[in-house]
């Protein structure tokens, strides 16, 4: 008898030796990138496993951006342009897992499978996560077929080492061997020191130009301190889109001293700047996030946006734990609302460490089909971000929205 059961003790321990072998060889031979901390169960902000979005009028005519929620709790940009049949998408954080709900919200736009216009504005996870997945999970790139792919082309040496972006450089020359057309950002810039300019439609005047970003002219072997990238988001790639007498700015997560830059460099913005309406840029997409650190005075006092978007997962201690750093902050709040009270977030956080968050607004789409009016339909709701509770409960309201 007690061979019998010596027998089954040393048979469980040869099968469980095994399996627990077997799970080993298998983590072993997992890419070692971050993808490994990412489970396969993909988040919706919603609650319900389905992707939710705006109820807007989308015709041929129809101009419109959407600032995407993501799946999950992070915070990451994604944004979403579609006019007629051209679709253009900027970025695609915030995690890889993002890619399930970023793909399921573009497959009710894009009846193609095409995207014009890939824009990877810089080499943060958050802002590329979706480009940069490991060969065992599809990206973007392996989604859709992208005409045109323009990045920032210049990155540090912190993330040009990483497995993220080695995973990028991987998906976006297979999309260029694909038939990709590959633009760094800073081949945008013309012989006579004026950007290059991308036409959607040039009827209606619908386009885009890659704003001269100054410190892209630089590698990151550069030891000249005055003009090397301090981070990532200084490379940011920033873009101004036109729709008739409309335009729309976009500038990833560039800081302050690229924003002084920015102005000074670029025509289209000191024009925006010196052409005496109250308003000079219809849409902003805040600055990294809604930060401290960026939209700057200099920036805003040039663009003074009607409207602004914010991506981010609201109160989220993800990158910084104290109130004053997470965002949207409080120095950003008080600097933007001496031009508009239209300021709308996509997600908010409920509790990090559990995994919950939901809608602040939701995915945020403005779209127009004229020149003079700009609608706002979102996937939640269309509350300014002042009058929300969250608001209410963890900033200070500055006078200019009182």
């Amino acid at each position: 008898m007690n061979k019998f059961y010596n027998f089954i003790i040393c048979l469980l321990a040869l099968v469980l030796g095994f399996g627990g072998g077997s799970v080993y060889i298998v983590y072993a031979t997992l890419p070692e990138t971050e993808e490994l901390v990412i489970g396969e169960e993909v988040f919706y902000t919603n609650g319900n496993g389905q992707i939710s979005t705006a109820d807007f009028e989308n015709t041929e005519d129809t101009f419109s951006v959407h600032f995407l929620e993501l799946g999950n709790k992070f915070t990451g940009d994604c944004t979403y342009i579609k006019y007629g049949n051209v679709d253009i998408l900027i970025d695609c954080g915030s995690r890889s897992n993002s890619v399930s709900a970023v793909s399921g919200y573009l497959n009710k736009y894009v009846t193609d499978n095409t995207l014009e216009y890939v824009i990877v504005t810089h080499a943060h996870r958050d802002h590329y996560a979706g480009f940069a997945t490991s060969a065992k999970v599809d990206s973007i790139f392996d989604l859709y077929v992208c005409e045109n792919i323009i990045d920032f082309g210049s990155a540090t040496n912190q993330d040009v080492n990483g497995s993220t972006y080695k995973n990028y450089i991987r998906e976006r020359t297979a999309e260029v061997a694909a038939g990709a057309e590959y633009i760094p950002a800073i081949e945008c810039r013309n012989n006579d020191d004026t950007n290059r300019e991308f036409v959607i439609n040039e009827e209606n005047n619908i386009k885009f130009e890659v704003l001269y970003n100054e410190f892209n002219e630089y590698d990151n072997t550069k030891t000249d301190k005055t003009y090397k990238a301090g981070s990532d988001n200084d490379y940011s790639v920033c873009t101004l889109f036109t729709y008739g007498e409309k335009t729309f700015l976009f500038t990833g997560d560039l800081e302050e001293d690229g924003e002084e830059k920015l102005v000074e460099n670029n025509v289209s913005l000191q024009q925006l700047r010196d052409n005496g309406k109250q308003y000079g840029v219809a849409l902003y997409k805040a600055g990294h996030h809604g930060s401290k650190t960026s939209s700057s005075q200099t920036l805003l006092s040039a663009i003074r946006p009607e409207n602004v978007g914010v991506c981010c997962c609201a109160g989220s201690p993800e990158y910084k734990a104290s109130a004053e750093n997470t965002f949207p902050t409080q120095a950003f709040i008080d600097r933007v609302s001496q031009y508009t009270q239209n300021v709308f977030v996509t997600t908010l956080c409920v509790d990090y460490e559990k995994d919950e968050y939901t809608s602040f607004n939701g995915n945020i789409v403005f779209w127009t089909n004229t020149t003079n009016i700009l609608n706002l339909d979102c996937s939640n709701n269309e509350i300014k971000l002042k009058d929300t509770d969250w608001f209410k409960a963890n900033r200070t309201c500055p006078s200019y929205w009182q």
